[in-house]
């Protein structure tokens, strides 16, 4: 199926479909994401900051994805990376693609898109349990021009998962070339 397919920023018109969907992203991880609902029923998640400039000495980058014109998925981005805190980087601190869209090369297709937008040292996590984002990212990542990648198992800190590291800079995507 040809699908005409848009990523770009979010903007304010699009933070409740974003927050909307990053509620039906937590339902479906609710199985290996130790969470519960609120008094309002909702996860929630800390949105504000993909809003602002600057926070905290982070930039925070929130992309909205589009098929058809109708919300499709998101991905969110910021510098709080896990295998080199020390450097500064990217991490894929969220990506959604609605259920209907899989499957597509949507997500294949939005990833390409986020990184080329934001080119540069990257870090790609995945809990443990989840096998099939694991996959995912494996193929996505590989398949992503010239850029190889080094995978880690974080097994103790804050945050502990599978995650894919790699450089995507044009000064070292064209010596690879």
């Amino acid at each position: 199926m040809n699908t005409f397919l848009e990523v770009r920023s979010a903007g304010p018109d699009d933070r409740l479909p974003l927050a909307r969907m990053l509620e039906l992203y937590q339902h479906e991880l609710s199985d290996i994401w130790d969470q519960d609902l609120d008094t309002h029923g909702e996860y929630g998640y800390a949105l504000d900051c993909f809003w602002a400039r600057d926070s905290g000495g982070k930039t925070h980058h929130a992309f909205i994805v589009l098929a058809h014109g109708r919300y499709a998925g998101f991905a969110l981005v910021d510098e709080a990376v896990k295998v080199h805190p020390q450097q500064r980087g990217r991490w894929m601190a969220q990506f959604f693609i609605l259920k209907k869209y899989r499957q597509r090369g949507i997500g294949a297709r939005t990833a390409a898109a986020v990184f080329a937008a934001l080119p540069g040292r990257w870090e790609v996590g995945q809990m443990m349990a989840n096998e099939a984002a694991q996959a995912f990212w494996r193929q996505v990542i590989g398949a992503h021009g010239s850029v190889s990648y080094v995978e880690h198992r974080l097994t103790e800190g804050a945050w502990q998962g599978v995650v894919q590291c790699f450089d995507n800079s044009p000064a070292l995507s064209a010596a690879d070339a």
